[in-house]
């Protein structure tokens, strides 16, 4: 009776759920709590559910359940709920995953660093893409394997029991011996469900895997994986033509990117950077056995790269990070040459992970000098040559740079660029991203790939297909989206000159740095430090509130940028800069626009702003 009423619920939902629940990534922040990430969500969606209420105003009307779409979104949380409601658990307890993999992974690591033990067994064959020695050589994980032919095989096990199997939707299996299922699904990725109360204190590590590693299933495979559940009918069979999609996508990358290597496409920004990291540890570990890893990581950066990057570093005894000042009167150059310089008597391995332009302050450093630096011969304290680093370049503000190109200013470097493909790439429609090498790295790409396969995490046939619609467009839209900003910079400097802005030079606009994104310290009061930081902090909620409620339908608090519409505003200390240390955050505006958008409008509203303080 319970689950007829669940299913009966969950039809309706999906007959009357919002359509942005299928399309939208930029989650709002004006409605949503990070401290009750899903949780607030879900406790609402139960209390729709209990009066059997699924209006699309009902629907609409719910907060947001994360501030990113690859941590999670509505469809990926009523999808756990309703599993969870069918069997009796904790909705909390079951977390669906893009990639078949990543659980796995999740699990391992909290084992490593808590010192015990794990047993995988598996019904039928193991995933593809699972790589049981490269796990145990390159992550460092320990695990012991049996293969079974039926669940009351499985015995006692001192330490944690993992059971793999392909099986329908939403079915699980209660078993004393078994800790976690990872039912495996096809195209679709994985449903981890954690057993017992005493397996729960795994939930927010699995989690912070699905976090910064991976991504939750997507919304449009959410919405298949509950369509078949409701409907008890096997999952249909995409008939959407991925190779197509994805050699066109590999063609526009290598166009705008000035390219010849192959291009690597994952499901999210941090999905490909972890691939990268993974993939040049695999790659040290070869070339260099025995030697320190040392990953070059700016303090202030994007919250998830720096996070990843001390999460890897966390495993390995030979992997660590090191801080890079690069902005806000650090001088990236400087600071580069200075920690090449001591790691070179270290004979360490070198990986400097870097934004160009950076975040939240877009400087883009020398590249003359950068060159000079990162191609300088160093030494040994023993004399010998110092291995020459790898530069990691994050250019997601500036996409359309070609840096790596046959004679382009980082073609004589060893790098690898990478772009959240959430912003231009897609226009904001899907979460995907990016790599490519230039000549010098193209080795590299070769372990990157494999983990990126071992990982399970390349990019979806609906990702592939949005890029590839919208790849032709980018480098337009970043044309058009840069004159919209300009113009509302140069606003924002007459009509508040006190105000610090963070923005390209036109000098640097005439080289092709041409971002949507700019970022706003806004004037301040008071007498003491304090005092005059509360004050911003204040003027700064106030600013965008005021522009999301008198511009509804174009000004959002999102974190989000290089949509086709729009303006999306944020505080990169409470969202992007997230894990980054309090000291490192910079709480300041960051606003960026789209090439579509009320510009007048936007104008007049911080002019109203403006008036008001």
């Amino acid at each position: 009776m319970k689950d007829m009423k669940v299913v009966t619920f969950i039809k309706a939902v999906l007959e009357q759920m919002p359509k942005a629940w299928l399309t939208t990534t930029t989650h709002r922040l004006d409605i949503y709590d990070e401290k009750l990430a899903k949780t607030e969500f879900l406790i609402q969606f139960e209390a729709l559910f209990q009066a059997n209420m699924a209006s699309p105003s009902a629907l609409e009307a719910l907060p947001t359940a994360y501030d990113y779409i690859r941590l999670g979104h509505p469809l990926s949380c009523v999808l756990e709920w309703t599993i969870a409601k069918l069997h009796n658990l904790k909705s909390e307890n079951v977390i669906s995953f893009s990639s078949k993999t990543m659980p796995i992974l999740a699990i391992l690591r909290k084992n490593l660093l808590a010192h015990k033990k794990t047993r995988i067994v598996f019904l039928g064959a193991l995933p593809s893409c699972f790589d049981a020695e490269l796990i145990k050589n390159v992550y460092g994980y320990t695990f012991e394997f049996t293969n079974i032919k039926t669940v009351a095989e499985i015995t006692a096990f001192e330490g944690s029991t993992i059971l793999l199997a392909e099986q329908e939707l939403g079915t699980t299996i209660s078993h004393p011996n078994i800790d976690f299922i990872v039912s495996l699904h096809a195209e679709l990725g994985s449903i981890l469900v954690v057993h017992d109360k005493k397996n729960e204190a795994y939930i927010s590590d699995i989690q912070h895997v699905r976090r910064r590693e991976t991504i939750a299933m997507t919304p449009s495979n959410s919405l298949k994986a509950l369509k078949a559940l409701v409907a008890k009918a096997p999952l249909e069979n995409s008939t959407s033509i991925v190779a197509k999609n994805k050699a066109e996508v590999l063609q526009l990358i290598a166009s705008v990117t000035g390219t010849t290597s192959k291009a690597l496409v994952a499901s999210s920004g941090l999905s490909i950077q972890y691939a990268i990291m993974m993939g040049l540890v695999d790659d040290a570990q070869a070339k260099h056995p025995g030697k320190l890893i040392k990953f070059i990581v700016p303090p202030n950066c994007y919250g998830g790269t720096n996070d990843q990057a001390r999460r890897v570093a966390a495993c390995l005894d030979n992997v660590e990070v090191v801080d890079l000042p690069v902005d806000g009167g650090h001088n990236m150059i400087h600071s580069i040459d200075a920690i090449l310089d001591d790691l070179a008597k270290k004979d360490a391995v070198p990986y400097i992970i870097a934004e160009i332009p950076t975040n939240p302050r877009v400087e883009v450093p020398d590249l003359q000098q950068l060159k000079a630096v990162l191609t300088k011969e160093r030494k040994t304290a023993t004399g010998g040559i110092a291995i020459d680093p790898v530069f990691i370049l994050d250019q997601t503000f500036c996409p359309n740079v070609l840096f790596l190109g046959e004679g382009k200013i980082l073609s004589s470097v060893r790098t690898i660029s990478y772009v959240s493909g959430s912003k231009f790439p897609s226009g904001g429609q899907c979460t995907a991203g990016y790599c490519v090498a230039n000549v010098k790295s193209d080795a590299l790409l070769e372990k990157i790939e494999r983990h990126l396969m071992l990982c399970d995490n390349e990019a979806t046939r609906l990702q592939y297909k949005l890029l590839a619609t919208q790849l032709p467009s980018m480098n337009q839209r970043i044309s058009a989206a840069y004159k919209n900003t300009r113009e509302f910079v140069n606003f924002i400097q007459t009509t508040l000159p006190a105000a610090k802005i963070n923005f390209v030079s036109e000098a640097l606009a005439a080289q092709g740095f041409t971002p949507s994104v700019f970022s706003l310290d806004l004037p301040t009061k008071g007498t003491t430090d304090k005092e005059k930081e509360d004050y911003k902090r204040a003027l700064n909620l106030k600013l965008i509130n005021l522009m999301i409620t008198e511009i509804p339908d174009e000004s959002k608090f999102c974190v989000s940028y290089g949509q086709l519409k729009g303006c999306y505003w944020t505080v990169p200390a409470t969202s992007t800069q997230g894990t980054t240390k309090e000291g490192d955050k910079d709480y300041i505006v960051r606003a960026s626009l789209s090439p579509d958008l009320d510009l007048q409008r936007h104008k007049e509203v911080f002019l109203k702003f403006v008036k008001s303080i």
